[in-house]
């Protein structure tokens, strides 16, 4: 579908916070309104206070849906089925909407749009979309799932004694069919990496998706957060050399890895630097929470001096003898300062399906130190933009460091910068990002509707849900 040809595109996301993901589906969504198409995003839940810049300064259109019935989880569990329950409840809204605003609208066969469906992250509402959301006379309509990786396995079941296990085992099982059955009523899946299509096609197989291409996210390459910014700020504590570490305060992204190799620095290569710990937060979630606090006590168990800060003023009004800063779901504005006065990213998640922040270290021509899994094996050029390490070998990734603070010249570090914008550019720009989803509708809108049998077994689904509810209601009753 060429770019000209506008359609009517409704984004569906569970929870438009702070994160990779949120960030992605932010990019989707300018990617497209910049191609010319109506863009609306639904989603559950969205804080104007804890969000992109985006979503709450009118740049997109952000419509708040099922977020009135069913809470986000019961006592800290039952998240995955109360996520869907929302989303069907998100989904629900959406198909009246779109009802009443068609019974109502004056439009011409000429004049109205296709429609495309963009779904990530959960595919619960996709069949009911599918089998129930009606495509104008002579329009087409069409769902897209965007798959960053598999929900069931980013699911914990080792955890506890082993009723707990089985009883985990036991939840997990329908919505683990229910993922790969739901993804299948979407007209085309891609996923967000060679990494993660080649798990995707592991888990569901081919037969289930059909061909799953790669869409890379991407960074905005048109706005200026390239290095240059450090003419125009005051440069940050005192001049210090900065490491940076990017990530959501989750166990799974290993932060202590980029706590433990600053550590490996003798004090005195250690002295006149600082540590930077910066990513999503959010109060609500008790993982927050409790790995800021564990790394916190890491930091000082190694014998180095923390502080923990939730705003920009805070931030820059710390002592000079703090060796690691934590700072707590930083603004963009502040991140983009934070990249381009810093030395070197420390990348530390292991097998990352895809990771946009070394995309966004590369734009600002910093260097990246990441592990040698994952995502970063196809966006970072060992030597050219950056360093892959085993991220076992904490001992090596301590000897990088010291290698960009001590022996890189100025000229060595300007290569590698022009070396990592230019790979932006050329392959993770919001351009390229936009011209991809366009081929993915385009092959959508051309092929004939992927065939999904599947109308009864959503109100078959709807009952096991309903069941499960019905359950945890009158467990949650029997507490009170």
């Amino acid at each position: 579908m060429p770019s000209s040809d506008s359609a009517n595109v409704i984004i569906i996301h569970p929870d438009l916070g702070i994160g990779g993901a949120e960030r992605l589906i932010i990019d989707v969504a300018l990617a497209l309104q910049n191609n010319g198409h109506r863009v609306t995003i639904y989603t559950s839940h969205c804080d104007k206070s804890h969000c992109f810049d985006e979503a709450r300064d009118g740049t997109l259109d952000v419509q708040v849906r099922g977020n009135t019935i069913f809470p986000a989880h019961i006592f800290g569990r039952f998240h995955i089925l109360m996520a869907s329950l929302r989303q069907l409840h998100l989904t629900v809204s959406l198909l009246s909407e779109l009802k009443q605003t068609r019974d109502s609208a004056k439009s011409t066969e000429s004049g109205d749009p296709d429609d495309i469906f963009i779904v990530d992250q959960l595919p619960a509402c996709v069949p009911i979309l599918k089998s129930f959301a009606r495509p104008r006379k002579s329009r087409r309509q069409r769902i897209l799932f965007y798959c960053h990786f598999p929900d069931q396995l980013l699911a914990r079941r080792n955890e506890g004694g082993s009723l707990l296990r089985l009883a985990k085992l036991l939840y997990r099982y329908p919505f683990d069919w229910f993922e790969g059955w739901a993804m299948s009523a979407s007209d085309r899946v891609v996923a967000n990496s060679n990494f993660s299509r080649g798990v995707v096609h592991d888990v569901f197989g081919t037969d289930k998706l059909g061909d799953v291409q790669v869409v890379y996210p991407c960074v905005d390459t048109t706005t200026k957060t390239d290095r240059n910014v450090k003419e125009e700020v005051d440069v940050l504590w005192g001049g210090r050399k900065l490491l940076l570490s990017i990530n959501r305060f989750e166990r799974k992204k290993d932060m202590g890895l980029a706590i433990r190799a600053y550590n490996g620095l003798r004090p005195e290569k250690r002295a006149g630097t600082r540590l930077i710990v910066a990513g999503g937060y959010d109060n609500r979630v008790q993982e927050n929470v409790q790995y800021h606090q564990e790394l916190d006590d890491l930091a000082k168990g190694l014998g180095l001096k923390t502080a923990t800060a939730k705003t920009v003023v805070s931030a820059l009004s710390i002592p000079d003898e703090i060796d690691v800063l934590f700072l707590l779901s930083v603004p963009t504005a502040f991140k983009n300062t934070l990249l381009a006065q810093s030395k070197l990213l420390l990348y530390t998640p292991v097998n990352e399906h895809f990771g946009i922040v070394p995309v966004e270290a590369m734009f600002a021509g910093l260097p990246v130190l990441a592990s040698n899994t994952g995502g970063p094996l196809e966006t970072i050029v060992e030597g050219e933009t950056g360093w892959l390490r085993d991220a076992q070998a904490v001992d090596e990734w301590t000897a990088v460091i010291e290698k960009v603070l001590y022996q890189m010249s100025e000229n060595e570090r300007e290569i590698m910068s022009q070396a990592g914008k230019a790979r932006v550019q050329q392959h993770f720009s919001l351009a390229a990002m936009g011209g991809r989803l366009e081929e993915e509708i385009s092959k959508m809108l051309s092929a004939n509707r992927r065939t999904f049998h599947g109308w009864q077994q959503v109100l078959v689904v709807l009952v096991v849900l309903g069941s499960m509810l019905a359950v945890l209601l009158a467990i949650l009753l029997s507490r009170l």
